[in-house]
């Protein structure tokens, strides 16, 4: 079968042909219906070298994955063949108190075991069929299209993870920002409409990417620019001069950053989410009293069934261009030249 994979660092990804999985004891093998296309693939191509990552190339990309059950492995018990379901991301040890929390994206062994999941490390779904070592991380699927889902993995799963930590601070007069509002930014958008009354003020370089966000249910946006004084004259004068309770920086560039603490008011969070490789300098005038600054990575299993609940509901809906396995770099390209809306599903079947 053709697979899409990372071959070396700093290198393109390849088409190239490798064989099908077949099931050991206790392993499931799915029938992809769609793998997102995620930023962080392109920090795997581009930016890491050589030692930087407890796991090397060549790997099949692809760590946002749906499909349906095909193989069953000896010992696997609680689904059935032709099932739909989602891949829960992270794959950790399975047995650390992370791990046994469902938070197997801290996994406390992770540097040991190497790779971190399916499409990181290990082969991921941009391919027909995809081998799952544990059915522990298979999340069912009901009424909604896989092929659309896929996205709530990780574009679904990581911002409501970053919201649900800094809810109580969320309520009725709050403002939540957004920085970066691609694939994830545009989830967290409609996370906070959905799951909080706070007003929403979405920042990004794009124009369309803002009227992407206006759609989802933000309240104000603001067209990023290298003045950051001003970006922050702006923000208040959106907010009646309220700074943001809750700062979500999803790009997490040096600018973003700065930003991110010029707005953030005391007492607030800023939670940086994307891994654009910035720093954040750090001292107790640096920032408003008792600002909280914290990264996060993915969520749960038990989140990522939260968001399928939000899905199903009608509440929150990824906004999917699909991809063939064969145009796959496509979808790469655009994402790189800020040309992609919502999130790119390669479609390998």
């Amino acid at each position: 079968m053709h697979a899409l994979q990372l071959v070396e660092w700093k290198a393109p990804p390849q088409l190239r042909d490798v064989p099908e999985p077949v099931p050991g004891p206790g392993e499931v093998v799915i029938r992809i219906a769609g793998a997102g296309a995620c930023h962080s693939d392109l920090h795997l191509m581009h930016d890491f070298e050589p030692g930087m990552l407890p796991w090397d190339p060549p790997f099949t990309l692809g760590h946002e994955s749906s499909g349906w059950v095909e193989t069953l492995g000896i010992g696997v018990r609680g689904i059935e063949v032709g099932q739909p379901v989602l891949v829960y991301g992270p794959w950790g040890c399975g047995s650390c108190h992370r791990c046994r929390e469902g938070m197997e994206n801290y996994c406390e062994n992770q540097s040991a075991i190497g790779a971190a999941g399916g499409g990181l490390g290990r082969d991921g779904g941009m391919a027909p069929k995809m081998l799952v070592p544990n059915p522990r991380h298979l999340v069912p699927l009901h009424d909604l299209d896989p092929v659309d889902a896929a996205p709530l993995t990780d574009a679904g799963l990581t911002p409501y993870h970053a919201i649900k930590r800094s809810l109580p601070l969320l309520g009725p007069g709050s403002t939540a920002a957004v920085i970066g509002v691609g694939g994830l930014g545009s989830m967290g958008v409609q996370l906070l409409e959905t799951l909080t009354p706070a007003r929403v003020v979405a920042v990004d370089t794009r124009e369309r990417a803002l009227e992407l966000a206006t759609e989802v249910g933000a309240h104000r946006t603001l067209l990023a620019s290298d003045d950051v004084d001003a970006m922050v004259a702006d923000f208040t004068k959106s907010t009646n001069g309220r700074l943001a309770d809750v700062v979500l920086d999803f790009v997490g560039v040096d600018d973003s950053l700065a930003l991110g603490a010029r707005v953030v008011r005391q007492l607030g969070h800023l939670t940086i989410v994307g891994i654009g490789g910035g720093t954040l300098p750090v001292s107790f005038f640096s920032l408003p009293y008792e600002a909280a600054v914290a990264t996060t990575y993915w969520g749960s299993v038990t989140e990522l069934m939260e968001v399928v609940e939000l899905a199903e509901a009608g509440r929150i809906a990824p906004h999917v261009t699909r991809y063939s396995l064969e145009s796959a770099v496509d979808a790469y390209a655009a994402m790189r030249s800020g040309d992609l809306e919502g999130r790119a599903v390669i479609v390998p079947n």
